[in-house]
C-alpha cells in the first residue's frame, strides 16, 4: 500500500458519519517528503468548510511560533498535518468544539506514520495528541508536559494549542514563548533548508 493509497482511503472515510451532525471531511495534508509532522487534536469549523488545516486564527499563532507565512506552511513539502482525528467534531453546546473521537486515530494513525518516515520532529499540539503519542510519558498535565518539552526531544515536542483560548495560559507561562518558540523556530529553519 502506497501513502496515495492510504490517503485515499481517509479521504472516504465514513466510519464517524452516523454520530456527526455534518457529512465527513477528512482533513490531512502529508506527502512523501514530510518531515515536520504537525499533531492537532481534529479540525475546526473553518478548517471543514475550506479542507485546509490551520486555516483559522489558531493556524495564524501556529504559525507565528513556527517563524513561516501560510504559503511556506502550505507549500513547503516538508511541512504536513494529521490530527488525531481528521473531520470536525462538532460544536459542543458548552462551548468549544467537541473532543476527538478516538475511533480516528485507532483506525488510521499506525497505517498513516507509517507511511510517513522521514518525519524528524513531530508536533504534539494540546493534550488529545499528548496523550496518545506520550502514553505514560506524558507528566500530570498539559502545562506540566509542555513545561518538560526538552525530555521528548529530538523526535517530539509538545505544545499548547494555539487556540485563541489558550491566550490567558500564554501569559501565565511566559517561558514557553522565551524558551520553546526559539527552539522550535531553530529546528522548523533546520528541517525547511534545502
Amino acid at each position: 500500500m502506497t501513502l496515495e493509497t492510504v490517503l485515499t482511503e481517509i479521504a472516504q472515510c465514513r466510519a464517524c458519519a452516523d454520530e456527526l451532525s455534518h457529512e465527513p471531511r477528512p482533513v490531512v495534508r502529508v506527502r512523501r517528503e514530510t518531515r515536520l509532522l504537525i499533531c492537532g487534536q481534529a479540525p475546526g469549523r473553518l478548517v471543514h468548510e475550506t479542507g485546509l488545516p490551520f486555516n483559522d486564527p489558531s493556524g495564524d499563532r501556529l504559525r507565528g511560533w513556527l517563524g513561516v507565512d501560510r504559503e511556506t506552511f502550505y507549500g513547503h513539502p516538508a511541512i504536513g498535518v494529521a490530527a488525531m482525528a481528521f473531520c470536525f467534531p462538532g460544536t459542543n453546546p458548552k462551548g468549544g468544539d467537541f473532543p476527538p473521537p478516538s475511533r480516528c486515530a485507532e483506525l488510521w494513525r499506525p497505517l498513516l506514520l507509517s507511511h510517513l518516515p522521514r518525519v524528524e520532529l513531530t508536533l504534539l499540539v494540546g493534550s488529545y495528541a499528548q496523550a496518545w503519542a506520550l502514553k505514560a510519558q506524558r507528566k500530570a498535565n498539559m502545562t506540566e508536559t509542555v513545561r518538560a518539552w526538552r525530555d521528548y526531544l529530538p523526535a517530539m515536542l509538545p505544545l499548547p494549542h494555539p487556540s485563541w483560548r489558550n491566550t490567558a495560559w500564554l501569559k501565565r507561562n511566559p517561558w514557553f514563548e522565551a524558551e520553546v518558540t526559539p527552539y522550535l523556530r531553530q529546528r522548523v529553519e533546520q528541517i525547511l533548508r534545502p
